[in-house]
């Protein structure tokens, strides 16, 4: 079998059983054992001293177990006990358990970060799932020492680009730093966005959402340079494809770059912010989330609008937040002609109080605003601060107070009424009504008769 730095790390299975037979492998046992309650209580105090308990939290977690920083811990304390221990004892069992443990690390650190970056994307999971499965087959390969063997193969099979020798080892240590760089680079853009808009309210949580968002494509970029330059790629090359990309924005992708630098325009100058009751081309909504590219506006019903960030630079655009969060609405009655419009009108402004929602200052207000065909028309108004929840409950509330109200004090609400008048010599009293006769239409001959 072959000795040296590529001999496996247990000559045969024998070697394998034997040195875990081996009664100092209890010293090592019980010293992980140690190792983990120590790793469970520094990670417990700091996060009782922290006070961090977020799900969000890519160190603590939702528990001491979830987080990065226990299986980091853990594997800092490992390191150090096998330091320690080698200057009395020869090691096994930590042969094993340090690789599990940096495993387990590059799992819960990826996992971790990609949830935090991306919260809501279908695409995470398999992402997932397929680091997991790669960190354990490295283990694997690594404690049966095959990974230098797995290695020096892939690095036999080579290619030449050009002037440039490539191989499937270097490719794939390429991708690792790549995966590697991004996913540092993921982890501080998301640490920098939880800070800033951890508190953030009102105007401040658009400004620090625009900062928020201008930090992560700095860092993706910077992280993105910096991965091509540690797999090999010169970066000279790109400028043909940089010069490629701004004619493609400038033709077919103007919409889009339109619809980013607006993003942030909006996002700098504040003239629409999160959490602002808007009108934009006909749908009315709360403003739930501005992104690079679109606005999410949500209706009182629950509909949700993706609105291109450019419509809202280049269209007319209703904010009923900006100046002042008081929204007037009105819903209209109508009431039969020779009904007391004093009275009417005082029992209009007394059921529009009926919710809870409708502002007592300024007070609602009632008008006697047409003289319908079928009655007289009042438009009642009224004020409200709360329009994100919602305005056809309220109406409904109103009109039902207005409804019973009308009721018990005997003002009808008319039904449609029409006049026919007809036309030509007709008998003028009742009895001359009884005695008419009808004029007889002549009979059509029927389909198939002569």
């Amino acid at each position: 079998m072959a000795q040296g730095k590529n001999a496996p790390m247990f000559d045969d299975v024998g070697r394998w059983f034997q040195s875990f037979l081996h009664p100092t492998v209890l010293i090592e046992l019980g010293t992980l054992a140690g190792c983990t309650v120590l790793a469970w209580l520094v990670v417990s105090g700091l996060r009782r001293a922290l006070h961090r308990g977020d799900s969000r939290s890519i160190l603590f977690g939702r528990k001491v177990l979830d987080g990065v920083l226990f299986p980091l811990t853990l594997l800092g304390l490992v390191y150090l006990a096998q330091a320690v221990l080698l200057q009395w004892i020869a090691v096994a069992a930590f042969k094993v358990a340090i690789p599990v443990l940096m495993a387990l690390v590059v799992i819960r650190v990826g996992v971790k970060v990609l949830q935090a970056a991306f919260p809501q994307s279908p695409w995470v999971r398999p992402i997932e799932r397929t680091l997991s499965w790669l960190a354990w087959l490295a283990m694997v390969l690594w404690v049966t020492g095959l990974l230098p063997l797995v290695l020096q193969d892939l690095d036999d099979i080579i290619w030449k680009v050009g002037g440039t020798t490539m191989s499937v080892r270097t490719m794939i240590e390429g991708l690792v730093t790549a995966a590697a760089v991004l996913i540092a680079t993921l982890w501080i853009s998301s640490s920098i966005e939880a800070r800033f808009l951890r508190s953030a309210t009102g105007s401040e949580l658009s400004v620090r959402k625009a900062l928020s968002n201008a930090t992560r494509a700095l860092l993706l970029f910077v992280g993105l340079i910096t991965a091509l330059s540690v797999v090999g790629i010169d970066l000279t090359a790109l400028s043909v494809l940089g010069g490629a990309v701004g004619v493609g924005i400038g033709f077919g992708l103007q919409k889009l770059a339109a619809n980013y630098v607006s993003g942030f325009v909006i996002l700098a100058e504040r003239s629409v912010r999160i959490g602002d009751n808007v009108r934009v081309d006909g749908f009315e909504g709360r403003i739930t989330d501005i992104t690079g590219r679109y606005t999410l506006i949500r209706s009182g019903i629950g509909r949700e609008s993706i609105v291109p960030n450019e419509m809202l630079i280049t269209q007319r655009v209703e904010n009923f937040s900006l100046a002042d969060p008081r929204v007037w609405h009105s819903t209209v009655v109508s009431v039969a002609y020779g009904s007391d419009v004093d009275l009417v009108m005082r029992l209009l402004s007394e059921a529009a109080l009926a919710s809870e929602r409708v502002l007592r200052e300024p007070a609602p207000s009632v008008s006697l605003s047409a003289f319908g065909a079928d009655g007289l028309e009042f438009t009642v108004g009224f004020w409200i601060a709360d329009p994100e929840n919602g305005l056809l409950g309220l109406r409904s509330q109103i009109n039902l107070a207005i409804l019973r109200s009308l009721q018990v004090h005997g003002i009808d609400i008319p039904y449609p009424q029409r006049v026919v008048h007809v036309v030509g010599e007709q008998p003028t009293t009742p009895a001359a009504w009884k005695n008419a006769v009808p004029q007889q239409t002549p009979d059509l001959p029927r389909e198939g008769t002569e």
